[in-house]
């Protein structure tokens, strides 16, 4: 059985089963494995853990800890009742209108994220003019229709993330910084921020960016160091905006003071600075990576959750849960009937209840042919989970992009 405990309870001879950390939060070389000794579990409360899983069938129990299956309920009924409280937003056109264009953006995007980055490598200046660019187009999309370009970039190449991750954190701060009410200059320096936040990466070793597997100590504190390497090659660019600056040097802190470079804490880190590591670390956590396999968006949206009783502000997580919707554009779901779809578009007074594509039976274990449902229209299906569409062999951008 697997349960969360607190790493107080933590003892040796348990067997822990998921860290509950994302990948760049710990230096261990698994996130399962069994605790012999107290140095482990001090390793562990070092690195800002504070909750993680136990297998006891493997290990040690904790009696009256909770079971994976009841925590996982619980957020999943928090988040619910949070998107009763979603504000209007305003979308000009649907989704299936802007698709078209949030494509050819998407790739434009990142040709020229690649581009920035290869200068960087080359010791070449940062083309700011080239970026600004970049985050005008993205937020021009955004504002027609927020759901198609993200529900684009979560559909990555694994190979490419280094890149595409850049873009969509770019486009998910956008949307964000939009839904908080920040005025155009705002939103425009965040999207900047955002775009750039990883440049400090080029100046990390081959070796170590692109190791196909856990980092060693050593590489893991190398690789830590790419906030600051970022911040000191973008602040010689003459009037870069300090808010930007911002947001690529402390993109790692955590409101407990765990996160780096500096173990900034509570109001110490600046909000939008706060809404960009709640947007990385989302995107981290849902892409598929060489030595990392991401969980679906609804699961990466509920560790969010999770996480924000420690790591995350609770309000700005959901307020970015009440922006993307628990189901995001993109998702696989599970319909009452059997039914797999791919969610289409969020409404934005019923985000329980989507535009959805249905395209295959799991009682058949087929596919069926496409069928576009309303289910805010109560047409005798409704939601009952999410799926991982590697489970199924499912591509849901082939259907996402018609």
């Amino acid at each position: 059985m697997i349960k969360k405990i607190p790493v107080a309870a933590l003892r040796p001879g348990m067997y822990i089963h998921d860290l509950n950390a994302g990948w760049l939060a710990h230096p261990f070389l698994f996130s399962s494995f069994k605790v012999t000794q107290q140095a482990e579990i001090d390793r562990i409360a070092g690195c800002g853990i504070h909750e993680l899983y136990i297998d006891t069938g493997r290990g040690l129990d904790v009696a009256d800890a909770p079971t994976r299956e009841a925590v996982e309920a619980q957020l999943t009924e928090e988040m619910a009742a949070v998107l009763n409280h979603q504000p209007a937003q305003i979308r000009r056109v649907d989704v299936a209108s802007e698709l078209s264009r949030a494509q050819q953006i998407k790739r434009q995007a990142h040709n020229a994220v690649r581009s920035i980055m290869n200068d960087v490598r080359l010791g070449k200046a940062v083309e700011v003019a080239q970026a600004e660019a970049v985050v005008e187009t993205i937020t021009e999309s955004v504002l027609r229709n927020d759901g198609a370009l993200i529900g684009l970039m979560g559909i990555k190449n694994k190979d490419d993330y280094t890149f595409l991750h850049s873009v969509s954190v770019c486009a998910l701060m956008v949307a964000f910084a939009q839904a908080q009410g920040c005025n155009e200059e705002t939103v425009r320096i965040a999207g900047l921020g955002a775009l750039l936040h990883d440049t400090g990466k080029m100046m990390v070793p081959d070796a170590v960016l692109n190791k196909p597997g856990r980092y060693t100590e050593e590489e893991f504190a190398i690789m830590k160091k790419h906030p600051e390497h970022g911040w000191q090659l973008l602040s010689q660019i003459p009037d870069i905006d300090e808010i930007a600056l911002d947001i690529v040097l402390h993109h790692h802190e955590r409101l407990d003071g765990t996160g780096y470079p500096h173990g900034l804490a509570g109001d110490q880190i600046a909000t939008l600075t706060q809404m960009s590591s709640i947007v990385d670390v989302y995107d981290a956590i849902t892409a598929d990576r060489v030595y990392h396999q991401g969980v679906a968006a609804p699961e990466g949206l509920r560790k969010l959750w999770e996480w924000s009783s420690h790591h995350f502000s609770p309000d700005l997580v959901q307020s970015f849960i009440r922006m993307v919707g628990i189901y995001p554009v993109g998702s696989l779901v599970r319909l009452e009937s059997g039914r797999l779809a791919v969610v289409m578009q969020q409404h934005d007074s019923h985000l329980l209840t989507p535009q959805v594509k249905v395209v295959f039976s799991t009682r058949s274990n087929a596919y069926l042919p496409p069928e576009d449902l309303d289910l805010a229209l109560g047409q005798a299906d409704r939601i009952v989970g999410h799926e991982d569409a590697r489970k199924w062999r499912i591509d849901t951008g082939r259907f996402l992009q018609g």
